[in-house]
């Protein structure tokens, strides 16, 4: 019996495998084909030529070692350019079809960059006054008048939803907070930072956990709730690199010191579990307690190029199971993913609509709230320069957590998490010996807290009251 198990798995991988070659050869050529339409559709809608990563690759373009030659890309950020913070697999991502495709047209003159489009500038091997080296020669193009600016550009491209939930007034580094205090005038004791996962928005936890906490820990916390840059209803401004850097400053000053908070509990969930731990390294006398759940943590094996590794981890161009899928289409075809976005986030009042009258407005929809409320270059960005660019930096930062914090950490697993497997949390246990990691039975990636909303809201003020505890054993 064991024998005929065993070979139904390997016959169904195989499968899996092979409907995966057919599915995504057909997508790389679908990609390049919606190059070329966006490229027109940008220009008869904006009057210019939009950059975008593919287009850009020139001659040198490596494969999965993503090693020599020169790479090509395209900075959308007006701020410092920190070249450490960008991820190679914004413009390697190794497709054999779509590597033919260019080739051929590029020997035809056809797939070319205009003049006017961008500015190149290379960078030399060299170490920088910040303290890294640029390994290989790079061709950074800059769209011209985005080169040197002192304020980041809010105008949002013609594919994105223009409604004021999307594209808020404010300034355009000011996050939106959710913030919940006690009632009757009465001081907070402590704070509470939730940070949410990829593609999501504070009601995340606002809808769920919020809800569910007793009312002894409303009136002892103050909670806040952030909508990540790109996401929910804080900005998107259209020239971020969205990089780890620049996600962990804008909370900062967004909810640290907008707020005055001295010092907070932390609560993350997939992705933003990356960014708890950064924020946590960036002020460890603050920090009083650290929970994440479904970390996106893969150790990268000696010898093994990390971002190209850490790629195919987090999307291994599989159609099964289907949460693997869309993370695979989304992390690597940049126009089918702004498609997507195009069809669904610009259209979200009208998809909002549909489902609220099929399901005779009986069924919440903040889940589909945060994935609408979105732009496709806060997703792209987002995902690559985090995901699979700043492991390196992630790992600084919980060795950080790991040798000058005392809290506790507690790392909290869907057993059945078919996107992150379990073995995530315990590396990240590897990394910090005392975290404590809690496998939850029956639940997956988003059913590790939806769901399950009122018995995680009582673990959370467990240990909120544990950290509590230990810090007046310390006083005393």
């Amino acid at each position: 019996m064991g024998t005929v198990r065993q070979a139904a798995a390997i016959a169904g991988r195989a499968a899996n495998d092979l409907l995966g070659f057919l599915v995504f050869t057909l997508l790389d050529l679908l990609d390049l084909l919606l190059c070329f339409s966006y490229k027109l559709a940008d220009y008869a809608a904006e009057a210019q030529w939009k950059p975008c990563y593919c287009s850009f690759a020139g001659p040198g373009r490596s494969g999965a070692g993503g090693s020599g030659g020169v790479f090509v890309l395209s900075v959308l950020s007006s701020t410092k350019l920190q070249l450490e913070d960008i991820s190679d697999t914004l413009f390697c991502r190794p497709s054999v079809v779509s590597d033919v495709a260019r080739g051929a047209l590029r020997k035809l003159n056809v797939l070319r960059s205009p003049p006017s489009a961008a500015v190149p500038v290379r960078v030399r091997p060299t170490r920088t006054r910040d303290g890294f080296t640029v390994n290989n020669s790079t061709v950074v193009r800059m769209p011209r008048g985005k080169v040197g600016g002192d304020k980041p550009s809010t105008a949002p491209f013609w594919s994105d939803c223009l409604c004021d939930s999307c594209c808020p007034r404010g300034s355009p580094d000011e996050l939106y907070v959710h913030a919940e205090c006690p009632k009757d005038g009465k001081v907070a004791e402590e704070d509470v930072l939730f940070i949410h996962g990829f593609i999501s928005s504070s009601a995340f936890w606002t809808e769920t956990v919020f809800r569910h906490l007793s009312t002894d820990a409303r009136s002892r916390y103050r909670l806040l709730a952030v909508d990540l840059l790109g996401f929910g209803k804080s900005p998107k401004p259209a020239d971020s690199l969205y990089t780890l850097r620049e996600h962990v400053d804008t909370i900062d000053r967004s909810v640290l010191r907008r707020y005055g908070v001295k010092s907070f509990h932390l609560v993350a969930h997939s992705l933003g579990s990356l960014l708890a731990l950064a924020l946590a390294a960036k002020h460890p006398a603050s920090v009083k307690s650290i929970t994440i759940l479904a970390p996106p943590y893969f150790p990268v094996p000696k010898g093994v190029q990390r971002t190209q590794y850490l790629l195919r981890r987090v999307a291994p161009r599989r159609v099964w199971p289907l949460i693997t899928f869309g993370a695979s289409v989304i992390c690597w075809y940049e126009h089918i993913s702004r498609t997507v976005c195009l069809v669904l986030c610009k259209h979200h009042r009208l998809w909002e609509k549909a489902f609220k009258l099929a399901t005779r407005n009986r069924v919440r929809t903040y889940l589909m709230d945060g994935f609408f409320c979105h732009a496709h270059h806060a997703s792209w960005h987002t995902m690559h320069n985090i995901l699979c660019g700043s492991s390196g930096r992630v790992e600084e930062c919980m060795d950080v957590v790991r040798e000058r914090l005392s809290c506790d950490v507690v790392v909290f697993h869907g057993k059945g998490d078919e996107l992150l497997p379990v073995e995530c949390s315990y590396a990240v246990k590897a990394r910090i010996p005392r975290a404590r990691v809690e496998v939850v039975d029956g639940v997956d990636h988003i059913t590790v807290v939806v769901g399950r909303q009122k018995a995680f809201a009582g673990e959370l003020e467990r240990i909120w009251r544990n950290a509590k505890a230990e810090s007046t054993v310390v006083v005393d």
